[in-house]
């Protein structure tokens, strides 16, 4: 079978990233910089006799090592995660151990991201040119980035390890020199180098200012999996601890006696500009400063929230009229469909020869599918803190990407990026939405600051933010399915509306000889961006109930039929057999209850679902249980791996139960949870979670769970009742159950 597969469709971050790379620039290798990398830190950074003997560890006298870490922690639990992957590679004492974020500066611009990506997007070919001149890219595009699954796979493997390896391998050569002995005669442990035949020992932090002087070496020996002390193993998270007691600091925290707060109110339709406002009202309220005109809405600002909240809602505005003031979902929905009606699109991916399939088919099976508009609802509300101070400034604020969100600060304000001290905080939540190009509000916040010699703390209301995110993007998607005289599906024909975020995500493992699978790109006003597991969310809802409706229109088991067609795929089998088993699939259920199932893989892991479900008295879909197989490789941490898994889990049920951002007049109409739900403690079905490690490279674990779930649900539904799910949310709808006459056994 010839397959033959277009150029892929990428995100505008990562067309940036691949221009770059491709561009060349000036080529500085990885064993090239390091050495400048860490001695610049020890000239900037060391205090005392510390030294920074790789450019992410640091030593100190008191033998204490401090990893640092170039991603933000929002819950996930990296910097813990990395941290123990440089203190294994390191035969470190783990409570000697101490993480920080990386500062906010081009030395710490993360390589890592460009190198996995340029691996992901790039032919073999151009690596080369790639690796050679990753740190120059990061550092030209600011990327400190916490997303795409990243961290863990290619950070912590290319970056963190190598780095502890590395300093390793410093400190015993440093030990061997000043004993006079062989180097293949010392070892390390905890924090030691050790000469066994002299009982000699000495400390790392002894060791620190010769391994300083040292150059890392360019290829470490990194550890086998049998030789690992502190990876693999669950260790408590660094950052629970402190987020229990309250001494976390998020960027909302940022407090200064003389600082103000802005409250800040958007173009409610997006793009329009903003024409007038009265003042008057909102002026006379007691501790509003002033109402500050932006190009597309306007700030009050007050000596504190609330009253600058309060004063908002007295501000009389009038904003530009624009072609999108009478726009709505249905609208939207109907563009959508005539696109995918009157436009082939262009390839994502071709094999063999769909369209003669089809026309040669005993059966065809048609399906349209479609899925609205998502918001991020983080929990922490969107905010920022700045004081300018003549050509200086200083920022707060809880980002993905601390590094290019200075940046971007500084630019908007009009500063060198070296004149911004960024001060670092956990986030509450990102998901994608406190990334530098869907943090919007950072240059409406600087342009606030500007007007004020105190601090100025800007802050969007939870109605706000909902109405002014950039979405996960809604998306139509058509499928037809050709069967041959023997019942064998032979064609697999998909239409979808784009764009692409994440090229390959609409592809599928399936063994299916004949496949067309194209995009119809369609223009809205509605601002999109990434969303936790990006294009994977959608089209594996797609994809998954499709597969399902291909193997009972064949009449054959959905669990079967996908374990046939994955004869290439062992590891999809694998997970989808352990998670079948372990939910008790084809075997005896609780009356009324149906189990339905979804395989996927994204960021480099594979995750299999199988969902629990009954229909209620009121007609509403109850989901009891979602069983889950995830491989991802090998697990650094495997309890932080359960519940990154637990926590994609729920995000996805909450999209596929309740998740709708309509549009009505040009604008959201969802302003807050009780018109946005989440999934309560409640409401959460009990969650099974099966590691299943293949040995493979580390692979993502804050998206993949996310992107199955609504399959598994929309297909145990059918089980039940009949009715096929191709539209999401699923909520509130009511189902009779009237089970299916398809079999699952």
């Amino acid at each position: 079978m010839t397959e033959t597969t277009s150029k892929p469709k990428i995100s505008r971050r990562k067309f940036l990233l691949v221009s770059a790379v491709a561009g060349g620039g000036v080529l500085i290798g990885y064993a090239a910089t390091r050495p400048s990398r860490h001695r610049v830190a020890n000239d900037t950074l060391a205090e005392g006799g510390e030294r920074f003997v790789t450019s992410w560890i640091r030593l100190q006298p008191d033998n204490r090592i401090t990893v640092y870490v170039p991603h933000s922690e929002m819950g996930q639990g990296i910097h813990t995660a990395l941290g123990q992957m440089a203190a294994d590679e390191l035969d470190a004492d783990w409570e000697l151990v101490d993480i920080e974020q990386a500062p906010a500066t081009d030395l710490f611009a993360n390589d890592a991201i460009v190198k996995g990506f340029g691996e992901e997007l790039l032919p073999p070919f151009l690596m080369g040119v790639v690796n050679a001149s990753a740190l120059t890219v990061a550092r030209v595009a600011n990327l400190q980035t916490t997303g795409g699954s990243s961290s863990v796979r290619y950070t912590g493997e290319n970056t963190i390890r190598v780095a502890g390896a590395a300093a390793r391998q410093m400190l015993l050569e440093c030990a061997a020199e000043r004993w006079g002995v062989p180097l293949a005669e010392c070892s390390t442990e905890l924090s030691h180098v050790h000469h066994s035949a002299s009982g000699r020992s000495l400390a790392y932090g002894e060791l620190a200012s010769a391994a300083a002087e040292l150059e890392p070496p360019e290829n470490p020996v990194l550890k086998e999996r049998s030789q690992f002390n502190i990876m693999g193993k669950a260790i408590s998270r660094r950052d629970i601890p402190p987020k229990v007691d309250g001494s976390a600091p998020y960027g909302i925290d940022a407090h200064s006696e003389d600082m103000l707060y802005a409250a800040l109110r958007l173009a409610p339709v997006f793009g329009a500009k903003l024409v007038s406002v009265d003042t008057g009202e909102a002026l006379a309220q007691r501790g509003v400063q002033r109402v500050v005109e932006l190009e597309d809405g306007y700030a009050v600002v007050a000596d504190n929230y609330w009253r600058a909240k309060q004063a908002l809602e007295l501000v009389e505005a009038t904003f530009e009229s624009t072609e999108n003031d009478n726009v709505s979902s249905a609208m939207l929905a109907e563009r959508f469909d005539a696109a995918l009606a009157g436009d082939n699109g262009s390839e994502d991916f071709e094999s063999g020869d769909a369209d003669a399939a089809l026309e040669a088919a005993r059966d065809v099976l048609e399906a349209s599918y479609r899925v609205p508009y998502l918001a991020h609802a983080a929990m922490e509300p969107m905010n920022s803190t700045m004081h300018i101070q003549g050509d200086r400034a200083e920022l707060w604020t809880s980002t993905q990407d601390a590094l290019a969100i200075k940046a971007r600060a500084a630019s908007t304000a009009g500063l060198r990026e070296d004149d911004v001290t960024y001060h670092h905080s956990y986030l509450g939540g990102g998901f994608g939405r406190r990334l530098p190009f869907t943090w919007n509000v950072i240059d409406h916040a600087a342009l606030i600051a500007k007007e004020f010699d105190v601090p100025v703390k800007t802050i969007l209301t939870r109605e706000e933010d909902m109405r002014q995110d950039y979405y996960r993007p809604a998306v139509h998607s058509n499928f037809r399915a050709a069967f041959d005289s023997e019942g064998r599906v032979t064609a697999w024909h998909n239409r979808f509306t784009g764009p692409i975020q994440v090229p390959g995500a609409a592809h599928i493992p399936y063994a299916i000889p004949n496949q067309s699978i194209r995009v119809v790109d369609v223009e809205t006003h509605v601002p999109i961006a990434s969303w936790r597991s990006v294009d994977h969310s959608q089209q594996t809802f797609f994809i998954e109930s499709f597969i399902d409706e291909i193997a009972h229109r064949g009449g054959v088991n959905p669990y079967q039929l996908r374990m046939d067609l994955l004869q290439e795929h062992p590891r999809h089998r694998n997970v989808l057999q352990v998670a079948a088993e372990s939910a008790g699939y084809g075997s005896g259920l609780p009356e009324g209850h149906a189990l339905g199932i979804a395989v996927q893989e994204s960021f480099g892991s594979i995750a299999a679902q199988v969902a629990e479900v009954s229909i209620g008295d009121d007609g509403r879909a109850i989901v009891h249980k979602i069983t889950c197989a995830m491989d991802c490789g090998w697990a650094v941490n495997p309890d932080g791996a359960e519940a990154q898994i637990e926590s994609g889990i729920i995000f996805g049920l909450t999209a596929a139960l309740h998740g709708a951002i309509t549009i009505e007049n040009g604008q959201v109409v969802q302003g807050n949870f009780p018109d946005y739900e989440m999934l309560r403690m409640a409401t959460t079905p009990e969650i099974v979670v099966h590691l299943v490690e293949s040995g493979n490279p580390p692979g993502g674990l804050g998206e993949p769970a996310t992107p199955p779930v609504a399959a598994a649900v929309a297909n145990a539904i059918y089980i039940l009742t009949g009715q096929r799910i191709r539209e999401l949310p699923i909520g509130d709808r009511e189902f009779t159950q009237t089970p299916s006459l398809a079999t699952i056994d």
